[in-house]
Order: structure tokens, then sequence, then C-alpha cells
């Protein structure tokens, strides 16, 4: 008998609210339910202001304090939302990480790239020095530079976008996460460099059962990429279910909207999982 999928992160009933100082509540996630299995790579498709990143955000535990958020978030069975900030703090990078869409404002510009992945290792992981510095080359070399020793002792502006959102994906991916959140990473990359990220990303998550939550706002990208998609509308998921299923055949009328039933995408069902798809 085939084993049941294990969901490594639950969310449950999530409702997330800003509160400004002036003006009405703003209501950014709207009793939002999600489950995520172990190694699964899930795209959340929508469009700006459809609740994307406050999820991330909401994951996290990342939301300004201006955000009131009720429901649950479990990951591996502890839930988020109940922890106090020394438990999430030892969560955050070492369990789940997050890329995030602009690498020029995470990355500090007058650090060097090495003491920047270093930095992640030394608050989560027991290395000496020279650990420190045989795995930063490692991580150089699994998100795909030919050189790591001159990548490590550049400071960011001394390198390309694409290069510096690998140098972010070696960050994320350093203390081997269980979990990585991905917000919009390759929507500032022309075309051939996301291809060149989404292969990236497919085989780190093949290599370790990484799983990851890949927030978009272009169908296109999650095609042949990610298992299933999960689509967001005004703070909800309106539609759920594999990535073949959810492009080919969209149930919901603003799933619809965003593929677009006149356009034909080159789906590689290699990748794809079968799925039931939900429409509100």
């Amino acid at each position: 008998m085939k084993a049941m999928p294990q969901a490594l992160l639950q969310i449950r009933d999530l409702t997330c609210r800003y509160l400004p100082e002036k003006g009405k509540p703003v209501v950014a996630l709207d009793d939002l339910s999600l489950s995520i299995n172990c190694g699964e790579v899930v795209g959340i498709l929508g469009e700006s202001g459809s609740g994307k990143s406050s999820l991330a955000a909401a994951v996290m535990r990342l939301l300004p304090t201006s955000a009131e958020c009720h429901g649950s978030v479990f990951f591996e069975e502890q839930d988020l939302l109940a922890m106090y900030e020394p438990g999430l703090r030892r969560v955050r990078g070492r369990s789940i990480s997050l890329i995030p869409q602009d690498p020029a404002s995470s990355l500090n510009p007058v650090v060097r790239v090495d003491t920047q992945i270093s930095e992640v290792l030394r608050a989560h992981l027991r290395l000496d020095r020279g650990e420190r510095k045989k795995r930063v080359l490692q991580l150089l070399q699994e998100v795909g530079f030919d050189d790591p020793e001159r990548i490590a002792s550049c400071y960011p502006h001394q390198l390309s976008g694409g290069q510096r959102q690998r140098i972010v994906i070696a960050q994320a991916i350093a203390c081997r996460p269980a979990l990585v959140i991905a917000d919009e990473p390759t929507s500032k990359l022309d075309p051939p460099l996301q291809a060149q990220i989404l292969t990236l990303m497919s085989e780190i998550s093949r290599r370790h059962g990484t799983t990851l939550l890949w927030i978009t706002h272009d169908p296109a990208t999650l095609a042949g990429f990610a298992d299933r998609i999960a689509v967001m509308h005004q703070g909800r998921i309106v539609e759920d279910g594999s990535t073949t299923m959810v492009l080919r055949r969209p149930v919901h009328s603003y799933t619809r909207k965003l593929v677009g039933l006149s356009h034909e995408f080159a789906l590689d069902s290699s990748h794809a999982v079968d799925g039931v798809v939900h429409a509100n």
C-alpha cells in the first residue's frame, strides 16, 4: 500500500488584517487554508494585491506590527503563530528560509559575499571557521558558480542581478531547510535567467527533498516546474490542483483570466502530479 504523503506545512483558517492608524482595516488573508506535503513544489499564483506576499510573511512571522492574525500555521506540528520570538529565530533560516524578490535590498552592499553566507551558517550551525569557509564555497558551486573563490570575495555591487539572486539562494539553502519560500524571485530577471533559476531550484528540490512554496504572478513560470498550483484572489485560495489541470483546464473564472483559455502552455508533465481542482 502506498504511503500517504506527509504534510509539512498546514495553514488553517488564517486571517490577517492590517490595522492602519487612520481608516478601515485592510484584510490581506481571509480565512485561508492550505496544506503542503514534504518535497512538494507548490506555486502560489495571483495578481498584485491578492495576498501572496502577506501569506509568505505570515508563515515566516515577518508581518509588520500593524498586522493582526488569527488562525494557525503548523510547521512540523508546531504552530508558528503561537511561538515566542526565541523559538522563531531558531526556525527562521534553519528550518524555513525566504528567497526575497529583490536581492539588492536584502544583501549588504558593503559586506563580502562569503561573510554574508557565513553569517547564516554561524547563526544556526556549530561549525568552526574553516568548516564555514568550505561550506560557503560548496554552496556557491551548488548554485552554479564555476569560480566560487572569486565570487566569495566579491561585494554584491560587483555582481549582476542574476548572480546576486544566486547568492540569496545560497543563503536560503545554507542550512538545508525543509521549506523554502520564494517571493517572486525571478520577476526582475529576463526570461533566460528566469529559466536558469527555475532549473536550479528544481534541481535543489529534487536533490535534497526541499519543499518549495513559489510565489508568482506569472503562470508560465510554473509550467513544468511546480507540482501543484494554488490560485489566490482577494486573500483567498480560489483554486487548488495539479499544475497540468490548473493551467490546461482552469475552473474558477479568476484562474481563467490569469491563464487565458486561448493561450497554450508547453507543459512538462514529468514534474506534474495528479491532483483535484477545487473551485469556490
